[in-house]
């Protein structure tokens, strides 16, 4: 007999929900340190905040403090001169107390924190990052990502047709599935790229892809194929978005918005909602992405779509780098033009 034939049937089974069990215990205990750290990461730097204003509490009497924690907490890092500076922004950014584990903020890692106060300065757009790395579980590089592009001024902002194409309860949650601009610099791709290449890079680097359209969003599938009475029909991208049960079909265009574009995805809208779409599922909506649009004439094509339509551009670029590029005018005079 061996060792094997000793090991009771259900032995697998139970291994693995033990397993699991230890896995969701040290992550609750991870979760509850980082909580704990922070909070006193918040009450040090209140602590220094409060004593700011005295000429006695410099920065070498700060750098002074930080070599006697260290000496007393050897084991512990986190007290450079650098860190207890942060932590004194920390504070001073969200002066909170008694609700401190309700905010956002108390529920990210030290690192994502001091992300946010370097790279953002005003408080309401810091919270709102908090709040969605919190809910998202962003991890810091994302986090830092997500500032980059400025997803703040992104989510949400396509013009659309949802209010009059879904009854108004659906119409809100199917607007923050679009942003406008997306930025998919992650496909490295020139501005001359054809939409095939485009479709065949986004799918290349789905993981970019499916980060940039926001959370809920997997992949269905590309050029998905549909017989309409013997006539083939292509989806560019569909998509399927798992926290609101709904499909979203994406065409992508290379040139300038033009109001056939949106009579030709709401036909494709309408395809997916009555071939695909279970009756559990919410109305499918579509994104169209161009290079770029004419908002005056998008509003007005969207106004007699009858498929729940919204319209994006995209770049290809990231935001600093088209800051940096020079203007037509820019270009004009360097050519010796008027």
């Amino acid at each position: 007999m061996t060792t094997d034939d000793l090991i009771p049937s259900d032995y697998a089974a139970t291994l693995t929900e033990l397993k699991a069990e230890v896995r969701a215990a040290r992550f609750t205990a991870q979760r509850q340190v980082n909580r704990e750290l922070v909070r006193l990461y918040w009450r040090i730097g209140r602590s220094l905040s409060s004593r700011a204003a005295s000429e006695a509490w410099g920065s070498k009497v700060v750098t002074r403090l930080a070599d006697d924690l260290r000496a007393e907490f050897p084991d512990m890092r986190g007290f450079s001169g650098r860190n207890l500076r942060y932590m004194r922004a920390f504070a001073e950014a969200w002066p909170f107390d008694s609700e401190f584990g309700q905010q956002a903020v108390a529920q990210l890692p030290w690192g994502h924190i001091t992300v946010l106060l370097d790279r953002l300065g005003d408080q309401q757009t810091r919270d709102w990052y908090a709040g969605q790395a919190a809910a998202q579980g962003w991890s810091r590089n994302v986090l830092d990502h997500h500032i980059r592009i400025r997803s703040h001024e992104r989510i949400a902002a396509a013009p659309s047709n949802f209010e009059t194409t879904l009854a108004s309860t659906d119409s809100d949650l199917a607007q923050q599935l679009t942003k406008d601009p997306y930025v998919l610099d992650f496909l490295a791709l020139d501005g001359d790229s054809k939409e095939r290449d485009l479709e065949e890079a986004m799918v290349d680097r789905i993981i970019g892809t499916l980060r940039e359209l926001g959370p809920g969003f997997s992949f269905v599938g590309r050029q998905v194929h549909f017989d309409v009475d013997g006539d083939d029909f292509y989806v560019d991208l569909l998509f399927f978005h798992v926290i609101q049960l709904r499909y979203v079909v994406v065409e992508l265009k290379t040139g300038q918005f033009e109001p056939s574009f949106a009579g030709q995805l709401g036909f494709y809208v309408a395809l997916v909602d009555d071939v695909l779409r279970l009756p559990q599922h919410a109305d499918t909506v579509g994104i169209l992405l161009v290079t770029g649009k004419n908002d005056a004439v998008v509003r007005y094509s969207l106004g007699g779509a009858g498929a729940p339509v919204a319209v994006s551009s995209y770049d290809l670029l990231p935001p600093e780098m088209q800051a940096s590029l020079p203007s037509e005018g820019d270009i004009t005079r360097a050519l010796g033009g008027s």
